[in-house]
């Protein structure tokens, strides 16, 4: 690469390819190996920039130089880890499209050297292959896999596409319909990667070997190969079904970023143009028009979005701004869980499965302790059904999960969670109780998504120890924890919150004990502009895809289906409370909860018959207004939250949504993208954040 690049890159960690030529039993030659290493732990993964793909370059020529040459050529990585794509480190610093397009080109013409290599090249993927890591593999004639190893292309979810070769080999090697599941479907599912199991079923690798001497078995398994004592056989890819599966990739992408990812857009196109194969002029053009998307995509302000998101979630979600000191956390060996109801079963079955410590329900009869307890038991078995779970840690979990009718259960725990009905008085008789019967130190947690904690607390002989756990629907899978500090919670009690929350693999952002404090506010706040504008006489449809552009995971009727129009109502009332000139009450929302109803749609597109009339009102809005109304809504909301100091910074509302709210990564976070577009400034006066976070330099 030039100097101009390079110089982009000035902090790259680089990626050093190291060469040894190796006489291997069984083989007449040398085996050429590459070993990608970048001279850190499996902390600090390795990837390719300018100069990590310069040294991989200069490892080939090295090779092409020896004499005689090598027989085989073979690729792995350092402990744990083969390699995780391109080094996005110098991304925001690159002010134009001849520097984007000179990192894709780049990356293309090394790793070809790999596909065109006059002698067989095998990749032997010894840990976590992501984005570029998987290209550089499936450049490779040949590859194996360690059986704990993971696989998976997370450019879509970022904005980008897989540009290094990784649109047009992938579908060529297992079909275009598992493709489409890699590269798009998974990438759109919060970046599910494929184990190595499965990436060999589905012909990603051509063999699964054990980690404690992979290296030596994947030589062994080479030179059979070279040998022709190995035989490896691939079906031929099935060109006809390719209109069915780009027809399922388009409707993954709308329905899950509503086109509005130009990322996820432009690798369906790419995935589509691999139909034509990988021999010759076929692959020259697929890869020219990598090329081409990357560097369209790279210089584009979603990228740069993509980019503070991922930052945020990787770096200031380790780090949460306000935790207290960790020393003071203090240690929990046995959690209680007040009530056995679906969020309370599912609490429980977080608290076992991440602790591995006792966990005891209660409930107010003996058939719902029955029930919550039977629900923690299920999954736990349906995890040992998936191989996720060994039989002996089955049951060893499930005999940590029992149930009881009273709370002296609770003696000996230094943890209680209370996750029962969203009233003050039933919250405050609970804690007492509680309190009546668990040590002094013993943590006193609500999973409240609207109460306020001190009050909460305030009846309390100890309110110091009380603190807000708000876990997000389902438990299980959203990784936001919204970490509530009351007026008198103390640090010792604030530390072990933040301490548990790590444990339990969750993001944890410190938050005020405002009303309803981050997501369930804002997102309150969002629904009631949108309500509001049907109440005023807007169809149902248009109101619902006003939102659209924005490529928000669900419709905001969709989102109201999910929260539950009950557990939406009773929020809003308590806004409605808190701040009543901002947060109104909609009647249609009363009428869904006194009818009963989950949706305002009695199936897809058509409004229940008896809620038509919700739209009744002499003033609609054009889609266009119903969003302008709800963003502005969002930046003054925003500001005020901060105002009060509901939150450290803004970064943390944006982490919050997210985590928390599925709110897209390209967009960069809600006040990166009403920065971006000019609403906050023009509702508050001023940006969020500084001029140039997450957008294209000025």
């Amino acid at each position: 690469m030039c100097g101009h690049v390079t110089a982009v890159f000035e902090n790259e960690v680089v990626t050093r390819a190291l060469v040894r030529f190796l006489a291997l039993p069984g083989l007449s030659g040398e085996f050429a190996l590459i070993t990608l290493d970048n001279g850190h732990d499996h902390t600090r993964p390795s990837t390719f920039g300018p100069g990590g793909l310069a040294s991989l370059d200069a490892a080939l020529d090295e090779i092409a130089a020896r004499s005689p040459a090598p027989v085989a050529i073979g690729v792995t990585g350092k402990p744990f880890v083969f390699a995780v794509g391109a080094d996005l480190s110098g991304v925001p610093a690159i002010t134009d499209a001849a520097m984007a397009r000179e990192i894709a080109e780049t990356g293309h013409r090394v790793f070809r050297r790999l596909e065109d290599s006059p002698v067989p090249t095998f990749a032997f993927v010894n840990g976590v292959a992501l984005g570029g890591g998987l290209e550089l593999a499936l450049h490779c004639r040949y590859r194996t896999i360690a059986s704990t190893a993971m696989v998976a292309f997370p450019e879509v979810f970022l904005g980008l596409v897989p540009g290094w070769g990784g649109t047009q080999l992938l579908p060529n090697l297992i079909g275009i319909d598992p493709a489409v599941t890699v590269v798009v479907e998974n990438a759109l599912a919060q970046n599910r990667m494929t184990p190595a199991p499965k990436a060999a079923e589905l012909g990603i690798a051509d063999a699964v070997l054990e980690p404690a001497d992979f290296l030596e078995r994947s030589l062994e398994w080479a030179v059979g190969v070279l040998g022709g004592d190995v035989t490896v056989t691939r079906p031929d890819v099935d060109r006809s079904a390719w209109d069915d599966a780009i027809a399922r990739a388009k409707a993954i992408v709308a329905g899950r970023t509503r086109n509005a990812s130009p990322g996820a857009v432009r690798a369906v196109e790419l995935l589509d143009l691999a139909r034509n194969g990988v021999v010759g002029d076929a692959f020259t053009a697929g890869t020219a028009a990598e090329d081409d998307a990357l560097t369209e995509l790279l210089m584009s302000d979603p990228l740069r979005a993509s980019l503070y998101s991922f930052d945020l979630v990787n770096k200031r979600a380790k780090r949460p701004a306000g935790a207290p000191d960790r020393s003071l956390a203090r240690k929990v060996t046995k959690v209680g869980v007040v009530g056995a109801g679906l969020m309370a079963s599912q609490l429980a079955m977080l608290f076992v499965r991440q602790l591995e410590v006792p966990v005891v329900l209660t409930d107010i009869d003996q058939a719902r302790v029955d029930k919550g307890v039977a629900y923690v038991h299920g999954e736990l078995d349906q995890l040992a059904q998936r191989g996720r779970l060994h039989p002996d840690a089955l049951n060893r979990l499930k005999g940590l999960v029992t149930g009881s009718l009273s709370k002296d259960a609770f003696a000996d725990a230094d943890l209680v969670i209370e996750a029962v009905f969203e009233e003050m008085s039933v919250k405050q008789q609970v804690f007492a109780e509680v309190e009546a019967v668990v040590s002094p130190e013993c943590v006193l947690a609500t999973n409240t998504s609207a109460l306020s904690v001190t009050e909460m607390a305030s009846k309390l002989e100890h309110p110091e120890r009380v603190v807000g756990l708000h876990f997000f629907n389902p438990v299980a899978v959203l990784p936001l924890l919204e970490v509530v500090r009351a007026e008198q919670t103390d640090d010792a009690t604030l530390a072990t919150a933040f301490a548990i929350g790590k444990k339990l693999r969750k993001s944890c952002v410190l938050v005020a004990d405002a009303p309803a404090f981050v997501v369930n506010r804002l997102l309150t706040r969002f629904l009631g502009e949108v309500t509001a504008s049907v109440e005023q006489g807007t169809p149902v449809a248009v109101a619902d895809r006003a939102l659209d552009p924005l490529g928000l995971p669900m419709t905001p009727f969709e989102l109201l289906t999910l929260v539950g129009p009950p557990v939406a109502l009773h929020v809003a009332e308590r806004m409605h409370e808190a701040f009543p000139d901002r947060f109104s009450v909609g009647e249609g929302l009363k009428k869904m909860v006194e009818l009963g109803r989950s949706s305002v749609y009695s199936e897809p597109g058509v409004v229940d018959p008896d809620l038509v009339g919700i739209d009744a009102g002499d003033s609609p809005l054009t889609e266009e207004q119903v969003r302008e109304r709800a963003v502005e809504a969002l930046a003054q909301e925003i500001r005020l939250m901060l105002d009060e100091g509901v939150v450290q910074a803004a970064q943390d509302i944006d982490l919050c949504m997210l985590l928390g709210a599925g709110w897209p990564f390209w967009l960069g976070g809600i006040t990166a993208h009403l920065d971006r577009t000019g609403v906050s400034e023009r509702v508050t006066g001023s940006r969020f954040l500084p001029r140039g976070v997450a957008s294209l330099p000025a």
